[in-house]
């Protein structure tokens, strides 16, 4: 049963204002393809409603039908190579495209090429190779470098205004742990390895203590959270690789009866700022879902029509990149941009 309930979500159409034959003239709907690595992501949910809000609202403005279909490939790269096969053989006018593996990227545009049917990926990105090879393939996300960056600045400039909010021990080191997305994701490796060392260029003595991979699960950083903390309650600082792993941990410490506010997630879910908010997190990075959203359809709208996507003026290789900022517990948030790499 769960496996039949499984399919029916992948097969899922979410048809807005109506649905009808293909095709992306005037006054015809417009059909859109949407596979996703795993649809249970918070975040990845949070930004295809986004998309199909965008869709909805663009449908008001203009009369014109839209149909977004969205597949859900359950981690399987298999999977959402069927599916997109799937959405080729019917005749979708776009395809936008969270892939499992990255490196399948290739194959994606290989078989989208030959049906001539623009692809507009996100969130996870292709090489520049890839992205390079036709002019109908484009990328929407943010720089995982500088969400990393902007992470270690929550840490940083707490520790520079009140060092003994973070070192709870006084021993001058702040000993942290570090909570992974998964394994082959780039953007864990990236923000893994950028948030630690932004925080060292910057004069901060670090010791980690503990570090795992939870796969952006809350589920999971919950588990291996209370583990560390029962076996090293010196932990002074959590930083997470999403606000899912973030909540999981804040859920870990809670669970425990302990005094541990200073944990750090990337994303800006609506959970994750609810928690930044209630002081459970010290802050997180916004990756603005919303802003990702309307990016994808409104450049899946204007492939699909032949035009020439607006605002790629500054974009580098096919990439556009999303503005991200801070927000941080009891604090304004502030601002940081980027267009380019």
């Amino acid at each position: 049963m769960k496996r039949r309930m499984g399919a029916l979500l992948a097969a899922a159409l979410l048809c807005l204002s109506g649905c009808a034959p293909s095709g992306s003239g005037e006054g015809e709907t417009l059909r859109i393809g949407v596979a996703v690595y795993k649809g249970s992501d918070t975040y990845i949910t949070n930004m295809t409603q986004a998309m199909e809000e965008a869709a909805e609202h663009w449908s008001g403005e203009t009369g014109r039908r839209v149909q977004i279909s969205l597949s859900d490939a359950q981690e399987n790269q298999n999977t959402q190579n069927e599916q997109i096969d799937r959405f080729l053989s019917l005749g979708y006018d776009v395809l936008c495209v969270n892939l499992v593996d990255r490196t399948d990227a290739a194959r994606v545009i290989g078989k989208a090429r030959k049906a001539d049917v623009p692809v507009v990926f996100f969130n996870r990105e292709p090489v520049q190779e890839d992205l390079e090879s036709w002019e109908k393939v484009y990328y929407v996300g943010s720089d995982a470098r500088q969400s990393a960056q902007l992470q270690a600045r929550i840490v940083l400039e707490l520790w520079e205004r009140e060092p003994a909010a973070l070192d709870k021990n006084g021993d001058g080191v702040l000993q942290y742990a570090m909570l992974e997305g998964e394994s082959r994701h780039q953007d864990a490796m990236i923000r893994t390895e950028v948030a630690v060392q932004t925080l060292r260029d910057a004069g901060v003595p670090l010791e980690r203590v503990e570090s795992g991979i939870a796969n952006w699960e809350r589920s999971q950083a919950d588990v291996l959270t209370e583990g560390w903390l029962l076996e090293r309650p010196d932990i002074e600082l959590i930083l997470c690789n999403n606000d899912d792993m973030a909540l999981g941990a804040a859920d870990a410490v809670e669970r425990l009866g302990l005094d541990l506010g200073n944990i750090v997630g990337i994303d800006g879910t609506p959970q994750g700022l609810a928690a930044v908010e209630e002081g459970r997190l010290l802050g997180t990075v916004i990756m603005d879902y919303a802003a990702h959203g309307q990016a994808i359809f409104d450049l899946a709208r204007a492939l699909s029509d032949g035009e020439e996507p607006e605002g790629l003026e500054d974009a580098e290789g096919g990439v556009i990149r999303i503005p991200m900022h801070i927000q941080r517990a009891e604090t304004e948030p502030f601002g940081f941009s980027t267009r380019n790499r």
